[in-house]
């Protein structure tokens, strides 16, 4: 991503230019001198009328600023910060389809004065982030394939001279979007690979070049140190697999001393079977996605790595694989975690929270004093909120405002669950601390809340994203596949609140 004032960049390729244009500008002729001549036929046939996510392609001839232009929808003004994120998006998809290695991307000169917040930073990450999004291809594995590899520059850019401190703005704002960027793209990329090419073993590899690349601590326990430190419910979750679990363990260091420190967990299940409970072969192959809360755990780490803010963060991450075999854990088992609690085990298929409970008891040993969990956790999130937003149970109903508060600015969407006293009754069990499967009856909420007795009172916040974290088309920013979801707005609330 690159930023140009006065005009188009000299080294710029022309192929490929895209417009954005709010449904006020088509309506009233206020468009490129050049393009008016279009903009009524189009405005009359109802072709483009400048709605969010609306494109139009129009080859022109010459003499002319490029070959195609793309007419890009924002909606009406003032514009949000999310408006221009999809709509950049929209842009990237359609820029895509002509194959181009350059794009321009004109913008009006005062875009952040047009906009809701205001401020040409936050505009220019919204461009940033939504074109990066939208450009995401996922990897295939067929045998021939494609020698194009996707749009490698975008030249922002406005025809007036720079002002004031406007050119610092927007290489802020573009800082911002492409680091957010990269994490989420690190994310989905991760939620994307087979599970037989990301074993626990894989995924604690990928953990360690991403810390090393940004100099960042990390220590990966292999099962013989899951035996010395007692975490049973990571290795009863993984001893039915020939794959053994794996603890990851990444500490960024932006304060002068470890202190008010964030704790991030994320579920590393990297293929789910539901175990000796067996889940149903239809759909199953989807189960890759399991490790969804690790891989947005790995992208926050990677967007403070590039950023490198002053606070305090360590990622957990308990990995394994849930497979039935003659080793693997039986309904009707007693586990003992790393915090003495015991567990009977009713369900196979209700592994992620038995690993994350071992992942929170560590997270709090290494000193987090505030908790994120995150996880593919319930299918009864799906039936409460379907796969438009992440369900959130919370003991710090402060702490999770904010949070929603930051994930209005990403776009991604937080929607809070109960967590009434009756709730926390149901994980009683007559022979141990908790049982793992409380029943159907609000069994997102409870599978959050199994997590957060082992927050021990600690601030913390459950994130379901089983709905959200793989879709089946595309959708926004997000492509058909994996997400990367929350990865921005963790990231978003850690610049924010993270170091008090």
């Amino acid at each position: 991503m690159l930023w140009n004032s006065g005009g188009i960049p000299k080294e710029a390729e022309r192929k490929v230019l895209i417009l954005l244009v709010t449904k006020k500008g088509v309506k009233s002729g206020e468009v490129e001198p050049w393009l008016k001549p279009f903009a009524g036929t189009l405005l009359q046939n109802r072709l483009f009328e400048g709605e969010v996510n609306q494109t139009f392609v129009l080859p022109m001839p010459k003499p002319n600023p490029a070959e195609t232009v793309i007419l890009v929808g924002a909606g009406e003004d003032p514009l949000t910060a999310e408006e221009l994120r999809l709509s950049a998006a929209s842009a990237a998809r359609t820029a895509l389809t002509m194959r181009p290695e350059q794009v321009l991307f004109k913008v009006p000169v005062s875009l952040g004065s047009l906009t809701v917040e205001g401020r040409n930073e936050i505009a220019a990450q919204a461009l940033t982030e939504g074109f990066l999004l939208g450009a995401y291809q996922r990897q295939n594995y067929k045998r021939e394939k494609s020698a194009y590899e996707g749009i490698r520059k975008v030249f922002f850019f406005h025809e007036e001279a720079e002002v004031g401190s406007e050119q610092e703005e927007w290489q802020q704002g573009i800082r911002l979007g492409r680091a957010f960027a990269a994490g989420t793209i690190t994310a989905r990329d991760l939620t994307n690979l087979p599970a037989n090419l990301l074993t626990p073993e894989d995924l604690g590899d990928a953990a360690v070049e991403l810390a090393q690349r940004y100099g960042l601590d990390v220590e990966v326990l292999d099962e013989a140190d899951l035996q010395e430190k007692e975490m049973g419910g990571l290795l009863a979750v993984g001893q039915g697999s020939v794959h053994p679990p794996r603890m990851i363990i990444i500490k960024y260091k932006g304060g002068e001393e470890w202190n008010d420190v964030t704790g991030l967990v994320g579920k590393g299940i990297t293929f789910d079977t539901g175990g000796i409970s067996l889940k149903r072969a239809p759909g199953m192959e989807e189960m890759i996605s399991d490790m969804g809360g690790a891989a947005s755990v790995l992208g926050v780490m990677e967007i403070l790595g590039i950023l490198r803010p002053k606070t305090n963060v360590i990622a957990v991450i308990p990995a394994a694989e849930n497979m039935p075999s003659g080793s693997a854990m039986k309904p009707g088992d007693i586990l003992t975690t790393r915090s003495g609690r015991t567990i009977e085990m009713q369900n196979a298929d209700a592994e992620g929270r038995i690993v994350l409970a071992d992942g929170v008891t560590y997270a709090k040993e290494q000193g987090a004093e505030r908790i994120i969990d995150i996880a593919t956790l319930t299918g009864a999130i799906l039936f409460a909120l379907g796969d438009v937003a992440t369900g959130a149970v919370t003991n710090d109903d402060i702490l999770l405002q904010s949070f929603i508060m930051a994930s209005k600015q990403t776009g991604e969407k937080v929607w809070p669950l109960p967590n009434y006293p009756e709730y926390w009754n149901m994980l009683k069990s007559s022979v141990a601390d908790l049982n793992n499967r409380p029943g159907r009856n609000a069994a997102a909420i409870t599978a959050g809340l199994f997590i957060g007795t082992f927050a021990e009172g600690l601030p913390w916040i459950h994130l379901d994203i089983a709905g959200t974290a793989y879709l089946n088309k595309e959708r926004g920013v997000d492509p058909k596949g994996a997400t990367g979801v929350m990865v921005r707005t963790m990231a978003q609330w850690i610049l924010q609140n993270g170091q008090k």
